[in-house]
């Protein structure tokens, strides 16, 4: 490390020729601090910058390894630290003003360090490093050791800071949280302990948040269970669990954006919302500090106010308070608080409680980000966004210090003003334009264009300096007067960006660039007012451009760096800018303004490697950097390269730069230097001649980006080099270099000037004085929105702006005025016209007589015959124009089928996929069925195929439940062979059990058995507690759902096939009724019944050709197979078309048929007679007669016609009514399979009830294991911690009391000192001793500090710091010294005595100071033995409370597994519920037995019985006298009706009836007949029933066959039975005869041995028993840990 004006090389280079950093110029990016009462510091690129406020001398100090990235200040101790960015970076910490380094820290952070902070008491320093590490560390810097580090995993922080009271607290946050650190010491250890801080939620609320890692609701929900946390619920087990908040409750908090520490150890914050916190430090809690508004609302100002703003806005418009002002900065002062914000107004907040008032001190026009005060707290710094800082007095009136005003952005260039030896002008991305002066960078002036710029070039001709805009805009600067810089000219000359911009050496032309490709040749002479003199248009983009003066020849070189994209080589073009250009312009440009070929005569170069950089020099020698590889190439152009011929140039050498990045290359103005600079950020100066190097320097960063721009100065003493990205411009100067180079140089810059530019220079610098500022005139260059601008300013050195961010101006302007380039074309095109107007008229004549002549021979053309006819084609006049369109929209077909194709195939690829999905995957395609009369539809299911997977488990489960019943059959046995009493017992017990499983099964929960499902394979519901279990029966459950399904598709089909059958039925109908309605000639509308698109769903995959709309695409294939088809129908048509003899003679001879019918003859006319044309007067008798027998045909012909037509008509009618009625019975079914779907609806909507009752189950029984886990995980951790607790407070205590001890033994030995004095001095004189004693026991007054009455310190002194026990110490030993010195001796002491009194008392001093010190070492590490301790009790706690929490889990979940949600179905009549909504409240109901409503019924029945009994017997009382009243009148009624027969009788009319009757001849035959039919069917009926006659005989034979079989085997078993019977009778007299006394001991000894072998047995039995229910216990018990069952088989 060293400073400013040490040498500039890295460490390690040895070439002959050195350069130095002569100044450094920035913006600080609001890293800025005090590091004396009058210097401030901040870091720029590579260096830090020192700056005096008050003389504002600069110092700088420079990091060789690379960019700074993290920086502090410490004021106190007057020294600076910071960290380079590498790997394993190290922690520098310099002194001021020596810039001696005083430390080197090395950690363990792996890329960088992102904070870095000192205390305010004691050698520490904080650091924060960045990923992966996130490490907080606490260093002390003196013995350069780490105390202790706290990583905290992915937690950026933005800020960090200590406490200015006490160095044992931190404050750290980001935009989203804040937390504070405590240091806590145990004599040599450290130990970092935080704790986040509860922010309040933006509207200020403060939020009360509890713990929902344990909290319990006041109330369980008895239907859902229990109430779990959201991490449980979340299935988190982990860390995460004791944090997880869902998205909805995570209310968005405050954004920390300034703090500041007060007196008493609490913290003041600002927030992006505009709120101001105060935060206890004890409570960790933030309360919002609130605004105490004044009577009149109204801004008030201090005493000593001052503005820094340029705003229009009149005095008499007052300011309102700031509310809700974002704060940015915050600065506590003995006043109150300062602080600032967006609003750039600092104001003075005087606190009281929670509320304030504050008083406005200075204003600014840009955003305050930071305020720091100086250590003595009489200057106050202040930082604005853009990097300017200014220093005022808040107290006095003095002016405001401006120290810097930087720029809002990078610097786009930096070059020197001519002539080179004073100023330097910087122009940044955002048009601010700089002026510095050369020998100590001092600030100058400002100039902001307040446009966006690309491009900086500065005059050689004159004072002047160019700026390029991102609109194509140059800005000419005058310069003459640096301090008051002005724009004298505009001038657009494209609107694309500038790229380049270059003054070329004899400072006659500027040379700028497009990034279109077009390079702009302008006069640099600002007498020409800067003319546009041509421009040059290039083939591809343009990566360098530079130019070549030769002096000998008075001749311009340009040369042009172009990247063609086809090659991968770059090419030079060079042209030549002759004094012609300006002395004869006009002849040397087209109308268009573009330079003529053979005044610049233009050649080009193809190289064979990639460039990004080229200069030339005079002698026709070319240098470039290449952009694939770190080389310098050198070429040789001298050979003149026609277009035709363009060789590819080979390097005559390639010399190795130890750059990386992209580089460029600069000559120095005497061609002898070349400069090479890339992304590494190194600087290499090179011999022009050789390529050797001369130096190097590292003035910039790779990390920012490396070297953007670099300037020589004429006479090569200085060199300017801006960085790319780290908003640094160095300016470099020789510092060793051998006398001839360096005379060189400056001879030829001397040389350049005096010859050259000096007549140029005096011209140019007079003219532009007399030029007058440059403002708008005509039209406005910006366009701006009134709702974004309040008010606009002119001020001199500024152009048009307004109060809002300049970032919109610059970005959202449009520019309105017309460039050089459009005014040139304009021109032309205008010239063009004006010239070229008769020609193109009579052009235009021409061509419509051309076309009304081609026209005509069109249309004559047209009219010939084919083989005369000219094609379409040979009308074409351009051939080769028709031929290129041809071609151009043929490929343009190509382009759009192709994209047609592509769409097509995705949308085939996604048509695939769908039908793949939802249609060839399902078994069942969905479809509909409709009503033929009305709007009943009704839907199948479509269903997929079960998978093999769904098939196995079903199988496995159907299985496991197979054995399952039968383990729970063989257990009932078990169970009833243990515990029967009596054969009668255990039969009652079966028929209850049967009867209970009778009552079981018919609460099912569901009708699906009466719906194809079968429930047997069910668990019952109560039995349902494993989730094993539960996974089963959601596995049965679904089966039945699909049954449900399958069963109500089959039902489906058979009425789809039924409509099918319906339909075609009704076709065939109708064809009869369209015959009959043509024969009718009527025009009734015949009812087509048709499938609509939802019972085809079929159709919908097939694209019928009438759907297409467009006229669809042939292929040349298709088109010629269509042309044979039309040909061959063609030839179809005309054959068909040809004489047909056999359909002709048929048409001529049978009109067409060979049948004919008789509705055919009725449609006959009989033809009348040919005399009836005659008078009826002159017919005569045979006419006569033959016209009454013609009358007669045409009656009888007529009657025929209206009998058949009726006939016809009762056809028509019955067809219609058998199609009425077929369709509406057929929607009849339809009406019932529409609520059969209905109930198949509710009862898939049943099971699935259960199934989602089964699955929420599931889901909390994972819910609650989720639960447990994360609370064994917690308590684990929490075991953990209390494991290291204790060890912590064993070692703490065992410490504590090794310190104790060591100390009672000091405080021993200084008591036993002082007792011991006297003994000592024993040889003394008695009255020696005691005036000793007196001085022995006598100290020096304690050093009091001295606090300045006026200190505006609010702090003021920091207790137990080091440096004052130090100072404390220092005092006591001064004063020790003054106390020893022999003149203070009692009178008569000799010196000796004196000597060894002195040494006596120093020992006693030092003994005191140790017993203080070890006692603040004891007093220390007792508390923090207590904090170890509370934080021991504290885990304990937490750890009881776990267990609490296990403890209710563990209830929870068995109370859950136990009370099972059971699904019963209900008639509307067993719900007895008060209420009157749709779905009653269950919340208090009870299920009680059926039996007690049904006796309750049967009594209430009973006794409407009786009352029904007593109302039918008066009922049948009136009924008999309502009875007789109805027989008189039907006696009545029948003497009526006997009366109307007689009277009928007597009228009768003899009926058709009764006509058969009388004209049959024999009536009896018919009769007979009739009776023979029917006899004929009673036969047939009479076969049917001896048939079944029959075939009952025959099963009862059988049955008797059987029978007969069973007499015989009960015959047999009684035969049997009654063998037995004499046997056991036998056997019972022989007992009795055989009874002797020995054979009774016999017996007897038999039978004992016999109940002694059985009792060993029984006794065997139940062990083996016993040890069998040990064995089944255990069963049960390692098969309740996964499967419990809530049984004993020994209670069963």
């Amino acid at each position: 490390m060293d400073g400013g004006k040490s040498g500039g090389r890295r460490p390690g280079s040895g070439h002959r020729a050195d350069l130095e950093v002569r100044w450094v110029q920035g913006f600080t990016n609001r890293n800025v601090g005090f590091v004396t009462k009058r210097t401030v510091c901040y870091p720029c690129g590579n260096y830090i910058i020192f700056v005096n406020i008050e003389t504002l001398e600069r110092s700088i100090l420079r990091c060789h390894s690379g960019k700074i990235e993290a920086f502090a200040v410490n004021p106190n101790q007057n020294v600076v630290a910071y960290s380079d960015r590498q790997l394993k970076p190290v922690i520098h910490i310099h002194s001021y003003p020596g810039l001696k380094r005083q430390a080197k820290l090395k950690g363990q952070a792996s890329l960088d360090y992102t904070l870095l902070a000192f205390s305010y008491t004691g050698p520490y320093l904080a650091s924060y490093s960045s990923i992966p590490d996130f490490s907080l560390t606490i260093w002390d810097w003196n013995k350069k050791v780490i105390l202790c580090s706290q990583s905290q995993m992915g937690v950026e922080v933005t800020t960090m800071s200590f406490n200015p009271m006490s160095w044992h607290q931190l404050c750290l946050y980001n935009g989203t949280s804040v937390t504070l650190w405590t240091i806590e010491r145990n004599n040599e250890e450290h130990i970092l302990k935080s704790k986040s801080v509860r922010l309040p939620a933006e509207d200020g609320n403060l939020v009360d948040e509890q713990n929902s890692f344990f909290s319990h609701p006041t109330y369980n929900d008895p239907y859902f269970g229990p109430i779990l946390p959201n991490s449980a619920i979340a299935g988190l087990v982990a860390d995460e669990a004791e944090t997880f908040k869902p998205k909805d409750d995570i209310q968005p908090y405050v954004h920390p954006t300034a703090h500041c520490w007060t007196q008493i150890s609490d913290l003041y914050m600002g927030c992006e919302e505009g709120h101001c916190l105060k935060i206890g430090a004890d409570t960790f809690k933030a309360t919002v500090i609130h605004q105490k508004l004044s009577a009149d609302a109204k801004a008030k100002k201090r005493a000593t106010f001052r503005s820094l703003s340029h705003s229009m806005k009149g005095e008499a418009e007052a300011k309102k308070e700031a509310q809700n002002v974002r704060l940015l900065a915050m600065a506590l002062h003995k006043d109150g608080l300062y602080a600032a914000g967006n609003d750039g107004v600092v104001r003075l907040y005087k606190i009281k409680g929670n509320s304030f008032q504050m008083e406005d001190c200075l204003e600014v026009e840009e955003p305050i980000t930071n305020l720091i005060f100086s250590p003595d707290y009489f200057y106050l710094l202040v930082e604005t966004e853009k990097g300017s800082l200014f220093a005022f007095n808040p107290n006095d009136n003095e002016d405001v210090i401006k120290i810097m005003d930087s720029s809002i952005s990078h610097f786009v260039g930096a070059e020197f003003l001519v002539p080179g030896n004073k100023h330097c002008v910087s122009v940044a991305e955002s048009g601010e334009v700089h002026v510095w002066q050369l020998e100590d960078g001092a600030f100058v002036s400002k100039l902001c264009l307040h446009t966006l710029v690309t491009a900086m070039a500065c005059s050689l001709s004159c004072s002047c300096v160019t700026a390029g805009t991102k609109k194509g805009q140059l800005y000419f600067m005058d310069l003459t007067a640096v301090e008051t810089p002005r724009v004298v000219h505009r001038v657009a000359i494209s609107e694309y960006p500038i790229q380049f911009l270059h003054y070329e050496q004899s400072g006659q032309f500027l040379i700028t660039s497009t990034i279109n490709g077009y390079i702009f040749i302008l006069n640099a002479l600002p007498t020409e007012s800067f003319q546009v003199l041509g421009y040059v248009a290039m083939t591809s983009e343009i990566l360098d451009i530079t130019s070549v003066y030769d002096v000998d020849k008075n001749s311009t070189e340009v040369v042009v760096l172009l990247c063609p994209p086809e090659i991968k080589r770059a090419r030079v073009e060079i042209f030549n800018l002759p004094s012609k250009i300006i002395l004869e312009n006009d002849e040397c440009i087209n109308e268009r303004g573009q330079l003529k070929e053979s005044v610049i005569q233009i050649r080009g170069y193809e190289l064979e490697y990639a460039l990004s950089s080229v200069v030339k020099r005079k002698d026709s020698m070319v240098f470039g950097y290449a952009s694939q590889a770190p080389f310098i190439c050198k070429y040789h152009l001298t050979a003149k390269i026609t277009w035709k011929d363009q060789p590819i140039m080979f390097a005559e050498r390639m010399t190795p730069s130890k750059q990386f990045g992209r580089g460029f290359l600069e000559l120095s103005a005497h061609g002898r230097w070349l400069a090479s600079a890339s992304e590494s950020g190194l600087l290499f100066i090179h011999d022009a001649s050789n390529l050797e190097v001369l130096t190097r320097e590292y003035c910039h960063s790779y990390h920012g980006q490396g070297i953007r721009s670099l300037a020589f100065s004429l006479d090569g003493q200085h060199i300017l080099v801006n960085g790319m990205q780290d908003g640094a411009l160095v300016c470099l100067k020789w510092k060793k270099l051998g006398e001839r180079k360096l005379k060189e140089a400056t001879d030829f810059g001397a040389f350049l000037l005096s010859n050259i530019l000096d007549s140029y220079i005096f011209q140019g610098n007079a003219h532009l004085k007399t030029m007058p500022e440059w403002a708008v005139t005509s039209s406005p260059i910006y366009k701006l929105s009134l709702d974004s601008i309040s008010s606009q300013l002119q001020k001199a050195s500024f152009i048009d702006t307004t109060e809002q961010d300049e970032y919109f101006l610059l970005t959202q302007a449009k520019s309105e005025e017309t460039t050089w380039l459009d005014q040139k074309a304009e021109t032309a095109m205008n010239v063009e016209s004006n010239k070229f107007h008769g020609k193109k008229k009579e052009v235009k004549n021409r061509i419509k007589q051309l076309r009304k002549k081609i026209q005509d021979m069109m249309f004559e053309n047209a009219m010939v015959p084919k083989n005369e006819m000219l094609e379409q084609y040979e009308f074409n006049l351009d051939v080769e124009e028709q031929d290129k369109q041809q071609v151009h929209s043929e490929a343009e077909v190509a382009r759009v089928k192709k994209d047609i194709e592509m769409e097509n195939l995705a949308n085939c690829y996604l048509r695939e996929i769908i039908k793949h999905e939802c249609w060839d995957t399902m078994s069942v395609k969905g479809r509909s069925v409709k009503a033929f009369h009305s709007s009943n539809e009704v839907q199948n299911y479509p269903m997929k195929e079960q998978s093999p997977e769904e098939q196995y488990m079903l199988e496995r489960v159907c299985y496991l439940k197979k054995i399952e019943s039968i383990d729970l059959k063989l257990r009932r046995q078990i169970v009833e062979f243990q515990s029967q009493p009596s054969v009668i017992e255990g039969e009652r017990t079966e028929e209850g059990e049967k009867q209970e499983e009778e009552k079981v099964d018919a609460l099912v929960g569901s009708l699906s058995s009466l719906y194809g499902g079968n429930t047997s394979t069910l668990y019952h519901q109560l039995e349902v507690h494993t989730r094993e279990e539960k996974i089963n029966q959601i596995l049965l459950l679904r089966n039945i759902i699909y049954n449900v399904k399958s069963y109500f598709n089959k039902e489906f089909d058979a009425v789809i096939r039924m409509k099918d059958l319906e339909i075609g039925r009704v076709q065939e109908r109708n064809i009869r009724i369209a015959e009959i309605l043509m024969q009718l000639e009527l025009q009734e509308e015949i009812w087509v019944p048709v499938l609509s698109e939802k019972e085809k769903p079929d159709q919908a995959l097939i694209i019928l050709d009438s759907e297409i709309k467009v006229e669809k695409y042939l292929t040349p294939l298709q088109k010629a197979k269509e042309k044979i088809m039309s040909r061959v129908n063609y030839k179809r048509r005309l054959a068909a078309q040809e004489d047909n003899a056999r359909e002709r003679g048929l048409m001529d001879m049978m009109n067409g048929v060979l049948e004919i019918k008789k509705e055919d003859i009725l449609k006959m006319e009989i033809p009348a007679p040919a005399f009836t044309v005659k008078p009826d007067a002159l017919w005569n008798e045979d006419e006569r007669k033959i016209y009454k027998e013609y009358e007669k045909k045409v009656k009888e012909l007529n009657e025929e016609r209206e009998k058949h037509r009726k006939i016809l008509d009762t056809e028509l009618r019955k067809l219609q009514s058998s199609i009425q009625e077929t369709t509406q019975s057929f929607d009849e079914i339809v009406t019932r399979l529409f609520e059969k779907k209905v109930n198949s609806e509710m009862v898939i909507y049943q099971e699935e009830l259960k199934i989602t009752n089964l699955l929420y189950s599931l889901l909390l029984d994972e819910e609650l294991s989720t639960r447990e886990a994360g609370l064994h995980h917690y308590l684990n951790k929490k075991r953990k911690e209390k494991l290291i607790s204790n060890e912590a407070v064993k070692t703490s205590r065992a410490e504590v009391d090794a310190h104790r001890e060591a100390y009672d033994i000091l405080v021993v030995e200084d008591k036993l000192m002082e007792r011991g004095f006297r003994k000592e001095f024993s040889d003394l004189p008695t009255h020696h001793i005691d005036q000793l004693f007196k001085l022995y026991k006598r100290r020096p007054r304690a050093l009091r500090a001295k606090v300045p009455v006026d200190s505006a310190n609010p702090y003021g002194e920091r207790p137990g710091s080091a440096e004052a026990l130090k100072a404390a110490l220092a005092h006591l030993m001064k004063g020790i010294d003054e106390m020893d010195e022999p003149e203070n001796k009692p009178e008569g002491l000799d010196l000796p005595n004196w000597e060894r009194f002195c040494e006596a008392r120093r020992a006693k001093v030092e003994s005191e100071q140790m017993v203080k010190q070890k006692a603040l070492i004891l007093a220390e590490m007792q508390t923090f033995l207590q904090k170890r301790t509370e934080d021991d009790e504290r885990l304990r706690n937490d750890i009881d409370q776990v267990f609490a929490e296990l403890n209710l889990l563990r209830e929870q979940k068995m109370t859950f597994q136990l009370d099972l949600m059971v699904q019963f179905l209900l008639k509307q009549g067993q719900v007895e519920l008060e209420g009157t909504n749709l779905i009653p409240d269950y919340t208090d109901a009870i299920l009680i037995s059926r039996t007690i409503i049904e006796e309750l019924n049967s009594v209430i029945r009973a006794q409407g019985e009786r009352k029904v009994a007593s109302m039918v017997e008066s009922k049948d009382f009136r009924k008999g006298i309502f009875q007789l009243e109805w027989e008189h009148k039907k006696m009545r009624m029948q003497v009526d009706d006997l009366n109307q027969k007689a009277r009928d009788i007597q009228k009768l009319n003899v009926t058709k009836h009764h006509q058969i009757f009388l004209n049959a001849l024999n009536y009896d035959s018919r009769m007979n007949h009739e009776v023979s039919i029917m006899e004929g069917t009673l036969n047939f009926l009479d076969k049917v029933h001896k048939k079944n006659v029959q075939q009952c005989e025959n099963v009862m034979k059988e049955l008797e066959n059987k029978i007969s079989v069973k007499d015989v085997a009960n015959r047999k078993l009684s035969k049997e039975l009654q063998e037995m019977l004499v046997i056991v009778s036998e056997r019972r007299h022989i007992n009795e005869a055989t009874d002797s006394q020995l054979l009774n001991q016999r017996i007897s000894k038999e039978h004992y041995e016999d109940i002694v072998q059985r009792q060993q047995l029984v006794d065997l039995a139940k062990a083996q028993a016993q040890e069998l229910s040990v064995l089944q216990a255990e069963v049960e018990r390692l098969r309740m840990r996964t499967f419990p069952a809530f049984f004993d088989v020994q209670e069963i």
